[in-house]
């Protein structure tokens, strides 16, 4: 059976090139930035993709399965609210949750940084919870970390998954086979990318493969650090040279920032545009509009794609009823109570 899904915050298409490969279509997909639009416009001239502000978009004439979308976390006002879905108003959770309102899928999906697990002392995540419970949804959510679905990359995503009464969702099950950024760069097309600094530039000549600012002579670590060399801490995203052997680090929305360098493992440099995307599991094929800051943007802010098929096949499991049901769930709970009682 075909089912159907709508994106929200669609950026580059990530999530949406993964949960096609896994089989789902698409209804529609949203988004407000101009160059992620050509982007995708680009590269499947087939999608619907709706370029225009989310609050101004009406989808109660749109059908899909699933909703999708990676929401920007906005801080609520907590003080004094109770937080039901009108108090949410003004955040892009809010249109998240008109979306799911208006569309009524059997299964919704956001993901965001793992963060806001911690974001307000939860309370942030708890309000969102409520608010889709509110609408009739069974609400689950786990980190996931890219590294464990075949990308060359340790990133971390928080993946909020709620469902109707008659279907139970199972997250996808992680590998302990991991892919080095060997493995992931192994001829990949030569592409645009951007410099060090000349002085920069330097200063990573001396850091060895899977060496960071530590691995630099004292005297160069108290000027490059600055400040920082005394504040403590780890700060080991600090010229950081990745290794061959190991996967990167999470990517950047640029690859060039002093907090978080991910230099090249031989050159003095950072990856370029088709390694950002290697890493991150796009084909080759995917081609990026927009200035070269705006393709690594892109890039750094999309869902690895590998997790997006990973994601994909469950909730095709899930709406095929290939999970054990919920009731199933509570019943076999009850039976297992039971036996155990004395």
């Amino acid at each position: 059976m075909e089912y159907k899904v709508i994106e929200l915050f669609a950026g580059a298409g990530g999530l949406a090139l993964g949960m096609e490969m896994a089989g789902l279509k698409k209804s529609a997909l949203v988004e407000i930035d101009k160059d992620c639009v050509a982007t995708l416009k680009h590269n499947r001239p087939n999608w619907n993709v709706i370029h225009e502000d989310i609050s101004k978009v009406d989808f109660s004439n749109i059908k899909a399965d699933i909703v999708t979308g990676g929401f920007p976390c906005q801080p609520f006002s907590f003080a004094g609210k109770k937080l039901g879905f009108e108090d949410t108003r003004g955040t892009m959770f809010f249109e998240f949750a008109r979306c799911v309102k208006e569309v009524k899928p059997k299964i919704l999906l956001a993901e965001n940084v793992e963060g806001l697990l911690r974001h307000e002392k939860g309370r942030t995540l708890k309000t969102i919870i409520s608010v889709l419970e509110e609408m009739g949804y069974r609400v689950t959510y786990k980190v996931l970390n890219s590294v464990n679905f075949g990308v060359a990359q340790k990133r971390k995503r928080l993946i909020i998954v709620g469902t109707l009464e008659d279907y139970n969702f199972e997250f996808p099950i992680e590998s302990k086979q991991i892919t080095t950024l060997r493995e992931a760069l192994s001829n990949v097309p030569t592409s645009q990318g951007i410099n060090y600094s000349e002085n920069r530039k330097k200063i990573l000549k001396l850091v060895p493969p899977g060496g960071c600012w530590i691995d630099l002579p004292i005297e160069i670590q108290k000027e490059f650090m600055g400040n920082s060399f005394y504040s403590g801490g780890g700060k080991r995203g600090m010229a950081r040279r990745i290794s061959w052997d190991e996967p990167c680090l999470t990517l950047t929305t640029s690859p060039s920032q002093k907090q978080t360098e991910r230099c090249h493992p031989e050159e003095t440099r950072p990856f370029t545009i088709r390694e950002y995307a290697r890493i991150q599991s796009f084909p080759d094929t995917w081609e990026f509009k927009g200035s070269i800051s705006s393709q690594y943007k892109q890039i750094g802010n999309a869902v690895a794609v590998l997790v997006g098929k990973a994601l994909g096949e469950e909730l095709i499991k899930c709406l095929n009823g290939d999970s054990t049901p919920i009731a199933e769930m509570q019943s076999q709970r009850t039976l297992i109570s039971f036996v155990q009682s004395p």
